[in-house]
């Protein structure tokens, strides 16, 4: 900005043009992480001018590259960005996980929607020696994950269909749904009971109860899991409650920032 000139504040109070920048970089990210000029005009009610000066703007700072195809993508200073802002959700949660782990017994896990796939942001392990074991940072697909269903099922269809036809529905296990079909009608009654269940999708012998987290800016979930031996429908009726407030809490404490 040059001096002498000063930035059209928004109806939220904020700054325009940070704002316009931020919804360029989110409609990227919607669009699988790539988008053309011309795309992106389609996509925003920014003029085409307003889009190239800010696209402009974003390479110069790494946030935005432009392809050898003239097409932009995300830029590499997002990762650490993105790396930062997910251990912070994990710390933010985890006095809350670790409540969820003394009241169950079982791993608690925190997960957040990332491109197209899970990434776990967060772990507090059970107490067991026999226990599921994520590694933090670890990206799964979003088809066979319980924290991935969870997120799913907030999700439109059409988006659901997109997201599926863009990664595929790999096998995991026997159980993995490997139709959009059954993804769909799993997600149905994912809706219906208030929670996602992870039936041997990802490993054999392991069972994950799964809740996205409500009113969050951010597509998040969190569950726990640990072998079928424990966690059969009596753990069930102990775990759901849980769950879900552990989910209210988390959201509270996102919104309060503490």
């Amino acid at each position: 900005m040059t001096q002498g000139t000063q930035e059209t504040p928004t109806r939220s109070g904020g700054v325009q043009s940070v704002e316009r920048a931020f919804a360029l970089l989110e409609t990227i990210a919607a669009a699988g992480g790539e988008l053309t000029l011309s795309e992106l005009s389609q996509r925003t009610p920014l003029p085409l001018p307003t889009i190239h000066r800010l696209l402009r703007t974003l390479v110069s700072m790494g946030h935005v590259r432009q392809l050898p195809d003239r097409s932009y993508a995300l830029g590499p200073r997002l990762i650490h960005l993105g790396e930062v802002a997910n251990r912070q959700l994990g710390a933010l949660a985890k006095p809350i996980m670790r409540s969820l782990v003394e009241q169950l017994g079982e791993t608690a896990n925190l997960a957040v929607l990332d491109d197209d796939r899970v990434t776990y942001v967060g772990q507090v392990p059970s107490p067991h020696a026999m226990r599921m074991f994520t590694e933090v940072g670890q990206r799964v697909p979003l088809h066979y994950s319980g924290v991935g269903k969870a997120i799913l099922a907030q999700l439109p269809e059409e988006q659901v269909r997109s997201l599926m036809e863009r990664t595929g529905m790999a096998s995991r296990t026997v159980n993995t749904h490997t139709d959009v079909e059954s993804l769909l009608a799993d997600l149905e009654a994912t809706r219906e009971r208030g929670y996602a269940v992870d039936e041997q999708e990802q490993e054999m012998g392991s069972r994950c109860y799964a809740v996205a987290i409500p009113d969050s800016a951010t597509r998040l979930a969190v569950s726990v899991s640990g072998p079928i031996s424990r966690v059969d429908e009596s753990f069930a009726d102990r775990a759901v409650p849980a769950l879900t407030a552990a989910a209210a809490a988390i959201s509270q404490a996102l919104r309060s920032g503490a």
